[in-house]
């Protein structure tokens, strides 16, 4: 397999390895594949018997073939495995007779991140290794809330690496900003910005560009590479979760071969939805993509006029992690329907102008794929609490936004095949939001809300939040944007 970038229309000329270590394009673009490799049903079939770290090595060998299946083998049993999921690695709930959970928060960081970014490190060490890559890799990210946390415990102590976080100061929920201010490990580090996610994002993005940077980083004998999903080595190992979402429902008899099953998953940089659209593309038969926003709406709003608009207020919401105005691999889509020259244009608008309007016949092939709806604070409060209280089953602020999404959906007339919802965080990363919800007033310190919510819905606190208080804090500093640079280089130096 060879990869291109979404904004050169050149033939396809980088390696996966490449890939894998550059993390951005060098035109300031995204790696894609050349081609999406197509999975027959067969194929499909014979996955319903694998478990889940096998299913991974199969769907990642048709991107990166630069592994044998061995590796890749290899890699996922030590990815999903029991010391970083320690029930299982993801889980498929039923909770109403259409209504099919993902449940994707089973790793060590309590979040859907998890599930790319137990394995991303173990890739990049594997091509570094066989590159001999005498260089350090330094990952630098920008998180939501919670890629940080999920990238640092990914990269920790990874041989050949150290990694940098940046997250919005006061812009994550308590238990994400603990998280990532006790990570334990040699090689990572964390700070606050003065401003939001964007900020954070497009700064992070700017640095693989600025001179100045990779003038510093040669000092070091070191080169930039992203854990965001920037980076396709990110974005792949969602693409699997899908295709076993689907299998899986095909091993309960939930559903026969070839039905299809719209998709719901609440999304702020689009990557996740991205994923189950890849896995479209590949043959799983999922029908309409329902991308579910918060309150900062900026892709509902762009899949129903096909006006892409940063140009508006900021909101803080419940579900900080979709707390975002510019989605990344909103570009990846556009190119798969536009091509490389339209997408090129739209991103330099939205550069220059924090804006683009792509055409009708490109908002056409969207909208027949693609449903954006939004939901605000009190309908999300409100799918919490009648979801726990009709259904017994407890969902976190994030999640509630997918279903609550799904429940406007399904009062569609074209509505009516069985949709999976993309789970993408425990409730108990957010228990005064929860508790909230479900009794309308919660405890200020999370971790007696934590408890208390783990008493009304007979759920234990997952292992990785439970002893969260009692370790210490290692990182405190808050920077910036402008400091972004200048803070790497004294990383790099420590």
């Amino acid at each position: 397999m060879k990869f291109c970038t979404t904004r050169t229309p050149k033939k396809a000329a980088f390696s996966p390895m490449e890939v894998i270590i550059k993390g951005m394009a060098p035109d300031g673009g995204l790696f894609m594949p050349e081609s999406i490799p197509v999975l027959s049903q067969t194929e499909l079939n014979d996955f319903i018997k694998l478990p889940y770290p096998k299913l991974a090595a199969e769907i990642l060998h048709k991107y990166f073939d630069c592994f044998s299946m061995a590796e890749l083998t290899a890699d996922a049993e030590a990815a999903y495995g029991f010391e970083n999921f320690p029930t299982v690695p993801l889980d498929l709930c039923v909770v109403e007779p259409r209504l099919f959970m993902l449940e994707l928060w089973h790793g060590p960081t309590c979040a859907f991140k998890d599930m790319a970014l137990q394995m991303m490190p173990r890739m990049l060490s594997r091509a570094l290794s066989k590159q001999r890559k005498k260089r350090l890799a330094l990952v630098a990210a920008a998180t939501s809330g919670d890629t940080g946390k999920a990238a640092m415990e990914g990269f920790r102590d990874v041989p050949g690496t150290k990694i940098k976080v940046y997250y919005p100061h006061n812009g994550v929920s308590p238990i994400q900003r603990l998280q990532m201010a006790t990570q334990a490990g040699e090689n990572v580090s964390v700070s606050a910005i003065r401003g939001n996610f964007d900020d954070a994002q497009s700064a992070v993005k700017e640095m693989f560009a600025r001179k100045d940077v990779q003038k510093m980083l040669a000092r070091g004998n070191a080169f930039l590479t992203s854990a965001n999903s920037i980076n396709f080595a990110r974005l792949a190992p969602q693409i699997v979760y899908y295709v076993y979402a689907y299998v899986r429902m095909l091993r309960s008899h939930a559903i026969t071969m070839g039905e299809t099953v719209d998709v719901v998953v609440p999304s702020g940089n689009f990557g996740n939805v991205l994923s189950a659209y890849f896995a479209k593309r590949m043959g799983v038969p999922f029908g309409r993509l329902i991308v579910a926003s918060n309150k900062n709406r900026v892709l509902a709003d762009f899949f129903r006029t096909g006006v892409y608009d940063c140009n508006r207020a900021f909101y803080h919401t419940t579900s900080p992690s979709m707390d975002i105005l510019r989605s990344s691999n909103l570009e990846r889509l556009l190119y798969l329907v536009a091509g490389p020259e339209r997408t090129a244009r739209w991103m330099k608008d939205l550069a220059q102008t924090g804006r683009f309007c792509v055409s009708a016949d490109v908002l056409s092939r969207l909208q027949a794929e693609f449903c954006g709806i939004w939901v605000d604070e009190p309908e999300v409060a409100d799918t919490i609490r009648r979801t726990f209280r009709e259904d017994g089953y407890l969902i976190d602020t994030h999640t509630a936004v997918g279903v609550a999404a799904f429940r406007q959906y399904s009062e569609r007339p074209q509505a009516s095949r069985r949709i999976l919802v993309a789970s993408t965080a425990s409730p108990f990363k957010f228990p005064r939001d929860v508790l909230t919800a479900i009794l309308g007033d919660a405890p200020q310190d999370d971790f007696e809300a934590a408890q208390t919510l783990a008493a009304i819905s007979g759920r234990p606190i997952p292992r990785a939040l439970r002893d969260l208080r009692e370790r210490p804090v290692r990182f405190t500093n808050v920077v910036d944007r402008e400091e972004m640079a200048d803070d790497l280089a004294d990383y790099l130096r420590d």
